[in-house]
């Protein structure tokens, strides 16, 4: 990683020293879209970079590891696509990354594995009752997802989550994720005891970020009031998303057909398959799926990874020094 300057402010929390890093931003890991150059960028400028696993396609993976170089990275799985290619995980530990991140199933078969890799092992959840099990499991880092993270999530918003997660798995290092994209809500995670935030959105529209042009200015466009939830986009691509969870992306033509009309969309998939392959190699995004969450109201433009930590940093550093910019402290009495 690179040195630090004298004048660098750093945030110290339980999930920096656990995890060897100068500031506790972690980088989502957006499938296709967060390869070993965003992870190795975020990294570089302190905080930790976690590579998409994704769906598991060894080759890709391969190659985004080689991406990354010697930079310290993490990598994160979907939990139960996981357990079709269980290979990938020794794959991926002969790297020696510095984190493994499962999300969305039980850790059960693969915590031990990381474990005795001496990789730390981050547990992303929806409930709390996920996160006391992914505790009793070996998670050494709980990561709290409320639902207003683009991508796949379930049912719990952030702001109520993440304390109620903190209030049970005890000293465990917990990561607030969804809706979180700048130094307030960098700031309020930790009041509400976080050691760290996730971001997607925010590192979806940088430099490094795998997705396309075209994709990373619509992001930096768009709004959260655009986004939408649903399941269109998983029968389209054919993954087998159990419940609760969903996916949020940006609204377009393709959800607006057949979002509340999932078994009409099964009767014509033959021929929406075809045309949603056709947007995907045409960088259509009125049909293809720009996967962003609510934070993407503060995503204004498209900068390096690095800007964007140190951006981050610098605001929830000022706010946390400061307090709350529109309240003022009186002494009662008489």
């Amino acid at each position: 990683m690179t040195d630090m300057s004298m004048n660098e402010q750093t945030l110290e929390t339980p999930l920096t020293r656990l995890l060897g890093i100068r500031h506790p931003i972690l980088s989502a890991p957006m499938a296709w879209v967060a390869g070993g150059h965003l992870a190795s960028a975020v990294s570089e400028a302190g905080g930790l970079g976690l590579i998409g696993g994704g769906y598991g396609d060894a080759e890709w993976l391969e190659r985004e590891l080689a991406n990354a170089a010697d930079t310290p990275v993490g990598v994160g799985f979907i939990t139960w696509s996981l357990k079709q290619k269980p290979e990938l995980l020794d794959q991926v530990l002969a790297h020696q990354p510095g984190a493994m991140m499962l999300s969305f199933g039980e850790l059960a078969g693969f915590a031990q594995r990381i474990r005795e890799a001496n990789c730390c092992l981050l547990a992303q959840v929806q409930t709390v009752e996920q996160a006391k099990k992914a505790v009793d499991e070996g998670a050494d880092v709980i990561i709290a997802q409320g639902t207003e993270a683009g991508g796949h999530g379930a049912n719990r918003a952030t702001l109520p989550l993440v304390p109620a997660v903190v209030d049970a798995v005890g000293s465990v290092p917990v990561v607030a994720a969804g809706g979180i994209a700048d130094g307030r809500g960098a700031a309020a995670a930790m009041m509400l005891g976080a050691s760290g935030v996730l971001m997607g959105s925010r590192f979806y529209a940088t430099e490094e970020s795998l997705a396309h042009p075209i994709a990373k200015a619509g992001a930096a466009d768009a709004h959260g009031d655009d986004t939408v939830r649903g399941s269109v986009f998983d029968r389209l691509r054919g993954y087998g998303w159990p419940e609760p969870y969903t996916l949020r992306s940006l609204r377009n033509r393709m959800t607006d057909q057949w979002h509340g009309d999932l078994s009409h969309l099964e009767d014509n998939l033959t021929e929406e398959r075809e045309r949603f392959q056709a947007a995907i190699e045409n960088a259509d995004f009125e049909l293809a799926p720009l996967i962003v969450g609510e934070a993407v109201d503060l995503v204004d433009r498209v900068q390096s990874a690095q800007e964007v930590v140190e951006g981050v940093v610098a605001e929830t550093t000022a706010l946390l020094q400061k307090g709350a910019p529109n309240v003022s402290l009186h002494s009662g009495g008489a």
